[in-house]
């Protein structure tokens, strides 16, 4: 299964630690995500290790809003730390009006939301059935930026439906090859044939 479409979630939670400074959680591990849309999901420990290894292009945005960038790993204005619990941060806030609103914002509690946005490369999740419940763990993803919102919600579920149709596929095709191999080896198996699908 490969997606390089860019996918957003909800994470952990928000912060003032100083003026102009935040921090919190932008995701929290083996927590498990509300319905999105036919599955469930979790971020594994180790997730963000691979985009950790070389962090400077990460950002940080105000509600994933490339115009409106708050920080970035390769100007110390972000760090990021994968912890026991999740993804840490700590953000420096630059000076601009909408960062300083922001801060007011955060100091009074309207917002105390984290997001971040990522692709999922080549063997980066596992889908399983659990408890008849479709669910996919996030086992190592490419990281893209942290986002401050007032709505810390799914946004996106596009690209990890299509992915988990394409997990759905690939079983029934497990199935089919499965009963193709009866089929090739004996044409009359059990007295019947079988009908070969495509």
């Amino acid at each position: 299964m490969t997606t390089q479409a860019f996918e957003i979630r909800s994470g952990g939670e928000l912060r003032a630690v100083s003026p102009g400074k935040l921090a919190g959680y932008a995701a929290v591990f083996n927590s498990q995500s509300q319905d999105l849309g036919g599955f469930v999901e979790r971020i594994l420990p180790g997730a963000f290790k691979r985009s950790l290894t070389k962090p400077d292009n990460i950002r940080a945005l105000l509600e994933h809003d490339p115009q409106r960038l708050l920080g970035r790993v390769g100007a110390r204005t972000l760090t990021l730390q994968e912890d026991k619990k999740g993804l840490y941060f700590e953000l420096s806030l630059p000076d601009t009006s909408y960062a300083r609103d922001l801060g007011v914002l955060v100091d009074r509690g309207d917002i105390s939301g984290c997001s971040f946005g990522f692709h999922v490369p080549d063997g980066g999740a596992n889908w399983d059935m659990r408890s008849g419940q479709l669910t996919r763990d996030l086992i190592a993803i490419d990281l893209h930026e942290i986002t401050i919102t007032a709505n810390p919600a799914y946004l996106d579920t596009t690209v990890a439906k299509r992915s988990m149709e394409e997990w759905r596929d690939s079983q029934l095709k497990g199935n089919i090859r499965w009963l193709e191999t009866v089929d090739d080896d004996d044409d009359d198996w059990m007295g019947r044939r079988c009908i070969r699908l495509y």
